[in-house]
């Protein structure tokens, strides 16, 4: 990767995508109301929040996770079904 990029990949298909578009092996659509209905209703279906889960946890992990949301600027329930979407998907990274 070139040193002009400013962060590092988070995984191998990130570094793949990165090189492939510095490659020229995108192209460009022409817009298109089609695909930005289509795009739109895939990205409302992946963010629909259609089912309640209810678990206790004690106070100060709540504390802790209101104080983490808070500085994320995001209500605390979000913070927290966004941690569990990228724990399920793989995507949650420990830190080292």
């Amino acid at each position: 990767m070139k040193d002009k990029n400013m962060f590092t990949p988070i995984d191998e298909e990130e570094l793949d995508l990165i090189e492939s578009l510095e490659k020229g092996e995108w192209k460009e659509i022409e817009e298109n109301e089609e695909y930005k209905l289509q795009a739109k209703k895939y990205a409302e279906a992946t963010m629909k929040k259609d089912k309640r889960m209810n678990i206790r946890i004690s106070e100060r992990d709540l504390k802790n996770l209101k104080i983490k949301a808070m500085e994320e600027g995001l209500p605390y329930q979000t913070l927290v079904s966004m941690i569990l979407h990228k724990y399920v998907s793989g995507k949650l990274l420990e830190k080292v």
